[in-house]
């Protein structure tokens, strides 16, 4: 009898130990990784809250493999180590399944090595350098390909730009970008002579004598134009600053890459009317699915007044593809997930259909948009069809000959196509 107890009690222990934890697991968490304080809660709290959203539609519609989505929110603070503590914790801690989040390059950096070391998967929405693919992190923001060198074509083709000025934060982004577009306009004949570069801190706020340098730059009789790396609120001084220099989009146009319908609804926009912004998106698309998703966006956030932009659309694209590659994998497992994603499509919300490629970044549209006197933009410019995300850019010798593709076929995200070897990142 004794021992028909013991064998009763230690298969009692066997099945706390196995049903426990999945009771437990009630929920399927996920990852909110966004400043909500500090120089870029001006562009990426409203991320938050689309993330958010996109949770309560899901979880509306039944939830995701028969449980809901519960959503672990966490404020980085615009530090830049702070992304990688905090990503250590949703993964470490609160076992999120997935998370969506970061804006600069250099919160993605920093958390990047922690994907990697706990295996876990990030979703980014916003347009970034390139010259990266990793097996845990998903771009579904633009690559240079699909927002600056369009954005170029489009002003030396259309308005006839000669001089250039590559004016950016200071960080990754903007000099990695601004390197790739360099040597993208001495390819087209540009000389050095017309190519002028300013970079500037994370939250600057004085510009009267970088706007009244770039006046002078523009003045020696040739076509000249501002091609804009500038990130988070450092805009609203630097926009307030052109107009009170009069600096006109018919005398030096600016092309903006991180500026979008969030940032123009906190100043006044009149001066600013006819300076573009290349995205894969406005929220003046005209598309059934964009007019839902504005009604959805403003019906969440109870303000008909806010604005939907193109992180935003990035981030509603990479949770539906999510979504899919865990209904097709039938597991939330992160390496399940990241095979079962790749080739999956979902519609954005500019008529079209995004897919997810091999090297992790998907199918974008691209817009030139002008801006109106109401902080929206008027496209006067886009692409035929969508435009394959290239993690590795054509313009730089180092990385033209580097491949992604994390199929089993490289399995790799730093192929080098010459010596025929895996330098980065693989599994």
């Amino acid at each position: 009898m004794q021992n028909y107890f013991r064998k009763v009690l230690a298969a009692s222990i066997l099945l706390v130990a196995t049903v426990s934890p999945a009771a437990a697991e009630d929920t399927i968490k996920v990852g909110v990784l966004h400043s909500l304080s500090g120089t870029m809660a001006i562009s990426e709290t409203t991320l938050k809250d689309t993330v958010l959203m996109l949770i309560d539609e899901q979880n509306k519609k039944g939830g995701l493999l028969g449980k809901q989505l519960e959503a672990v929110v966490v404020d980085p603070a615009s530090d830049w180590p702070l992304f990688a503590e905090k990503a250590r914790q949703l993964l470490a801690k609160d076992k999120v399944a997935v998370t969506f989040g970061c804006w600069t390059s250099v919160s993605r950096k920093s958390v990047l090595p922690v994907f990697e070391e706990l295996n876990g998967i990030l979703f980014y929405p916003v347009q970034y350098e390139g010259e990266e693919s990793s097996k845990n992190v998903f771009y579904t923001g633009a690559a240079p390909n699909q927002q600056a060198i369009p954005a170029v074509d489009y002003l030396m083709d259309e308005i006839g730009v000669k001089r250039w000025v590559l004016a950016g934060t200071d960080y990754v982004y903007p000099r990695t970008t601004n390197k790739i577009l360099e040597a993208y306009l001495k390819g087209k004949g540009v000389a050095d002579k017309d190519i002028m570069i300013n970079y500037t801190p994370f939250g600057h706020s004085d510009w009267q004598s970088i706007v009244s340098d770039v006046k002078k730059f523009g003045s020696v009789g040739k076509k000249t134009a501002v091609v804009s790396t500038i990130n988070g609120d450092a805009n609203v001084p630097f926009y307030k600053e052109l107009g009170n220099q009069d600096v006109s989009a018919a005398d030096i146009p600016v092309v903006a890459f991180s500026v979008g319908e969030e940032e123009l609804s906190g100043i006044d926009t009149k001066p600013l009317v006819g300076h573009l912004a290349a995205w894969n998106y406005f929220m003046s698309v005209d598309a059934r699915g964009n007019d839902n998703f504005i009604n959805a966006w403003h019906e969440f956030i109870k303000n008909k007044k806010r604005v939907t932009n193109d992180p935003m659309e990035a981030h509603y694209i990479g949770f539906n593809m999510w979504v899919k590659a865990v209904e097709a994998a039938g597991t939330t497992d992160p390496t399940a997930v990241q095979k079962a994603i790749i080739g999956v499509e979902s519609p954005n919300l500019s008529g079209g259909t995004s897919k997810m490629l091999a090297n992790h970044h998907i199918t974008k549209p691209v817009l030139i948009g002008e801006i109106q006197d109401d902080g929206q933009f008027a496209t006067v410019w886009e692409t035929d069809g969508l435009v394959e995300g290239d993690a590795w850019s054509d313009f730089l010798p180092e990385s033209k000959v580097i491949r992604a593709d994390w199929t089993p076929k490289l399995n790799c995200g730093n192929y080098n196509t010459l010596t025929k070897k895996c330098s980065g990142q693989n599994f």
